[in-house]
């Protein structure tokens, strides 16, 4: 399966899960100068940023060591600006990265790490 495809099937399969434990979509792909976040979901008060990390059967190494220090820091910029644009001061917030593993047979699992990384990254 083509890269893109599969991590829009990633991308599309951690939203649904937020959703089915009650959070609500608020942006995905949200893209500053300073980085990106794949997904920006919303719990009550608490938002989350999200990093979807997708891969197909008989990866090497696990999603989320792919998500590097830089990596890290460019999402948090990105939070920030996001919560800069919508005035939205001290919310809680966390950072999350969410592994969806494809099995080959077309099903997928999701794991997410909630708080997978500290702010000072």
């Amino acid at each position: 399966m083509d890269r893109r495809l599969l991590g829009a099937l990633g991308e599309s399969m951690a939203a649904a899960d937020y959703r089915k434990d009650g959070y609500e979509m608020v942006a995905a792909n949200y893209r500053t100068r300073q980085g990106e976040v794949d997904l920006i979901v919303r719990k009550g008060k608490l938002y989350v940023f999200a990093e979807v990390k997708t891969r197909s059967p008989g990866a090497i190494a696990a999603p989320r060591e792919s998500v590097t220090r830089h990596k890290r820091q460019r999402i948090l910029l990105a939070a920030r600006m996001f919560l800069s644009e919508r005035e939205l001061g001290d919310v809680p917030v966390r950072l999350d990265v969410v592994e969806v593993l494809a099995d080959g047979d077309g099903g997928f699992s999701v794991h997410r790490l909630e708080n997978a990384f500290e702010e000072n990254g």
